[in-house]
């Protein structure tokens, strides 16, 4: 069966690879680990560049490494949301006392990767790119495209839920044909090597990965 994958990159890390020793992540063979039997044509990985913050200011470096070693996997597309500053009124903690207990911070949002995944999705659905589509994501406002997927275009829809606590969200198991679990097993077995190589030279695993 001929199978696209549709990859929510911050579901994924934030659900299922933050804080683990998985983190360099072979997205082509975590999929043929998933669906063996079928035929993985495309890999739509769908995310937005980080920026540097104070606590964390190699963090931008890791991700870029990592989209580069993703660049070397045959039918792999990369597409870009954006972060956006937004300024927030957050009460705090611990009100200090004399002072407001509310306090305007700034913060940034993640806008369009859903979107993009969602549109992806779609279009590939309405020009016959695929048998089947996985979608790798436990974001219920994916349930809308998904449930069009299946029901109006009659094509195999699949969910492959990342949160470790085993919970998919219901508006997905609605609306998908199959739902799966990711597990840990899936992730130790589709590790990249500790270096891959590219035109432009050596591509190596991130310290602490």
């Amino acid at each position: 069966m001929i199978t696209n994958f549709y990859i929510d990159g911050f579901n994924l890390y934030y659900r299922a690879l933050k804080d683990t020793r998985f983190r360099w992540l072979d997205l082509r063979r975590l999929a043929e680990s998933l669906f063996p039997d079928d035929e993985i044509r495309v890999i739509c990985y769908c995310t937005a560049l980080l920026n540097q913050r104070p606590d964390n200011p190699d963090q931008p470096a890791r991700q870029l490494t990592y989209l580069r070693a993703l660049q070397t996997l045959p039918g792999l597309e990369i597409h870009y949301g954006t972060f956006r500053p937004r300024t927030k009124v957050r009460r705090l903690a611990e009100p200090i006392p004399g002072l407001p207990a509310y306090v305007r911070i700034v913060d940034s949002e993640e806008k369009g990767t859903d979107v993009n995944l969602a549109t992806r999705l779609l279009v590939d659905g309405f020009n016959g790119a695929y048998e089947q589509a996985v979608v790798v994501s436990n974001d219920s406002d994916l349930a809308s495209p998904m449930r069009y997927v299946r029901d109006e275009l009659r094509r195999k829809v699949s969910v492959v839920n990342p949160d470790n606590n085993n919970y998919t969200h219901r508006d997905l198991v609605h609306a998908a044909t199959y739902v799966k679990r990711l597990r840990r097993s899936h992730l130790r077995r589709s590790q990249f090597p500790p270096e891959v190589s590219d035109a432009q030279g050596r591509i190596t695993k991130p310290a602490g990965w």
